[in-house]
């Protein structure tokens, strides 16, 4: 059973993303798109940006001077609130949803989610979906006096310097990959550090939770079940990563 989602004054989320990939139609074209994605998320998301993917080629000949190419290709299409804090994605491979800070709670986007998801659904004709992911990308201060920083009092999972008198930390990527036994889902957990500032060591802490996993794109209660329970599975990993000290940081 999941344990109760922390209440949190000061959370520490700066973006939240759900990607759900899908195997799209062959004829799909994203630039066709952009009119009518643009007029199906008015007056919500009034904003426009084009997802550009740039393509190099190489033409080598024998005895020839090689020639490289630069293509650009449309790769998606991004529509964007107001303020810039929230936006959807329309992309050749499925679906995004990104919310910047401040976060609240998962609750309060899923029926923005669920409408957006089925305007994508009707303009891009998805034929299943290939994975569901949820991605959350905290940055956590440390108080970091003198230039001292014991992760430990902070992460109950982090990485030790060799000589921890001598030694003191500034920067460190730790990295692990899990399967959830009895669900299949997969989490891919990061810890790493940025340049101190203000006696304070920012830490990124970046949970992405994934499910591979075969959907009719219409099928929006099997859908949000798998988003839930990828959320138990973040929140889980959130909850057993960091220290009371961590959760107090989060209360001020």
């Amino acid at each position: 059973m999941d344990e109760p989602t922390l209440k949190l004054k000061n959370a520490p989320i700066v973006e939240a993303v759900l990607n759900i990939e899908c195997d799209m139609p062959s004829n799909l074209d994203i630039g066709a798109l952009r009119e009518p994605a643009q007029k199906a998320f008015l007056p919500q998301y009034p904003k426009f940006k084009a997802i550009l993917m740039r393509e190099h080629h190489l033409n080598a000949k024998p005895e020839a001077e090689s020639h490289v190419s630069v293509k650009n290709i449309l790769y998606g299409l991004q529509l964007i609130q107001e303020g810039e804090r929230q936006l959807v994605q329309i992309r050749s491979q499925g679906y995004s949803f990104n919310r910047l800070a401040p976060y609240s709670t998962l609750d309060d986007y899923l029926a923005e989610i669920e409408r957006t998801w089925f305007l994508f659904v009707h303009l891009a004709s998805p034929v299943q979906t290939k994975f569901i992911q949820l991605r959350y990308i905290n940055r956590i201060l440390l108080p970091m006096p003198k230039g001292r920083l014991d992760l430990e009092h902070y992460f109950r999972i982090c990485p030790k310097l060799p000589d921890e008198e001598k030694l003191a930390f500034i920067g460190f990527l730790n990295q692990h990959s899990a399967i959830e036994n009895e669900t299949g889902n997969h989490v891919n957990i990061i810890l790493t550090a940025q340049p101190a500032e203000n006696e304070k060591l920012p830490v990124i802490f970046d949970i992405t939770a994934t499910l591979p996993i075969a959907i009719d794109p219409k099928n929006w209660r099997e859908i949000v079940a798998i988003i839930q329970s990828l959320r138990g599975l973040k929140n889980r990993v959130f909850r057993n990563t960091i220290t009371e000290t961590c959760i107090n940081l989060f209360q001020q």
